[in-house]
């Protein structure tokens, strides 16, 4: 409700789901804030592909989310899409490592909405977070991650 000319698409479920199209409704942001639930893989991607700014906005609720990866996180990078995260420990090490989006300290509306209108706001760095994405897809991906698991596989299995 706090960011102009830009639209919320929330893609998945939740517990808070329910609550949080309650709070659409009466505030009448149906306009401004779309729900399309659960997706396939493939369905996910195009609307995340059309996305300026992903968003990864866990709470650190407990040691679980504090030191969580999100898928989320990794389809954004992937799609090429800059990232507005949580200031959880993996996730901030990720975007700020590769450079591919900004990292909130607190997470009231005001100040999530101060961030994305920022963002929004300033075109060069939105190109510049998105262009470190794709580079960062390079190395972020299951074809790399692959070969590292393969490696701890193979020295368990050698130490049995």
């Amino acid at each position: 409700q706090f960011v102009e000319n830009a639209i919320l698409i929330i893609v998945g479920g939740g517990d808070v789901v329910p609550q949080l199209k309650e709070y659409v409704i009466a505030h009448d942001l149906s306009e401004k804030v779309l729900f399309f639930g659960k997706q396939p893989s493939d369905q996910l991607r195009k609307y995340t592909s059309v996305a300026d700014i992903g968003l990864s906005l866990d709470k650190p609720l407990n040691i679980n989310y504090e030191y969580s990866l999100p898928n989320k996180l990794f389809d954004y990078i992937q799609a090429g899409i800059a990232v507005l995260a949580s200031d959880l420990v993996e996730v901030a090490t990720i975007v700020r490592q590769y450079r591919v989006g900004e990292v909130l300290e607190q997470h009231e509306p005001q100040a999530i909405a101060n961030h994305i209108r920022a963002m929004l706001a300033n075109q060069e760095m939105l190109d510049a977070y998105k262009a470190n994405a794709v580079k960062a897809a390079e190395m972020l991906c299951w074809e790399r991650e692959k070969g590292v698991l393969e490696h701890i596989v193979n020295e368990i299995n050698q130490k049995k």
